[in-house]
């Protein structure tokens, strides 16, 4: 898949760009949208397990070389034990902020200094790259609806689109069906992807199972 190279939760980022209006959709739940695909990364990299349904480092000295997953990591390894489910929401948009702040540092956004009222400084991203951002929306598409078989999917593209369809996010879905971005449209195919991407490691089905979880209860409450 286009931007393969980048994490999980990086091309989630990306994926929620809508390159037609030129900004981010689903804004409301993002920070738990991509703080689902780092804890889903983690566990993907058996740096994270499942124990009894709390999220548990493997390896206290263990590293990715990637801020974004290494911060959340040091944020789990520093902190009481909790649920997948608590970590999805819990300071998510530390997560975020850390996204944004790696795709910048990488070309991939651009940054904006702006002042809002013209007296407090902020800061906004716009995108660079957009035919890579719709070239990645195509293939997501594409894995979603078919024709590609379940089997032939990369695990971590699986991961990516069951993660994705089941936040409800718009721009995966097509038509004008005014319910084309409800998850049950895909109910079947998500659950086998789900599946697909659940066989890299021992704790996925269970880490993966969760994230969905806090994910459709999340797009429900918005929608």
């Amino acid at each position: 898949m286009p931007n393969g190279s980048l994490s999980l939760p990086a091309r989630l980022y990306l994926l929620a760009w809508d390159t037609t209006r030129t900004g981010i959709t689903g804004e409301s739940h993002l920070p738990r949208l991509v703080r689902a695909g780092a804890l889903v990364e983690l566990a993907r990299r058996g740096l994270l397990t499942d124990d009894d349904g709390i999220a548990t480092p493997v390896d206290p000295d263990a590293r990715t070389g990637d801020p974004v997953l290494d911060g959340l990591l040091e944020l789990v390894e520093e902190s009481r034990p909790r649920t997948w489910q608590t970590w999805v929401t819990l300071r998510a948009r530390v997560t975020l902020d850390a996204v944004r702040a790696r795709l910048a540092a990488d070309g991939r956004l651009r940054v904006v200094k702006r002042r809002a009222l013209g007296v407090f400084p902020t800061v906004e991203y716009e995108l660079e790259g957009v035919p890579l951002v719709r070239a990645l929306h195509e293939e997501a598409r594409r894995i979603l609806e078919g024709p590609v078989p379940v089997a032939e999917v990369p695990g971590d593209d699986a991961a990516l689109v069951a993660l994705a369809a089941s936040a409800g996010l718009s721009t995966l879905f097509t038509g004008e069906d005014p319910d084309r971005h409800h998850p049950d449209r895909h109910k079947e195919r998500i659950e086998a992807l789900s599946e697909r991407a659940g066989t890299a490691a021992p704790a996925l089905p269970k880490v993966l199972q969760e994230m969905r979880a806090a994910l459709l209860t999340a797009a429900a409450a918005v929608t």
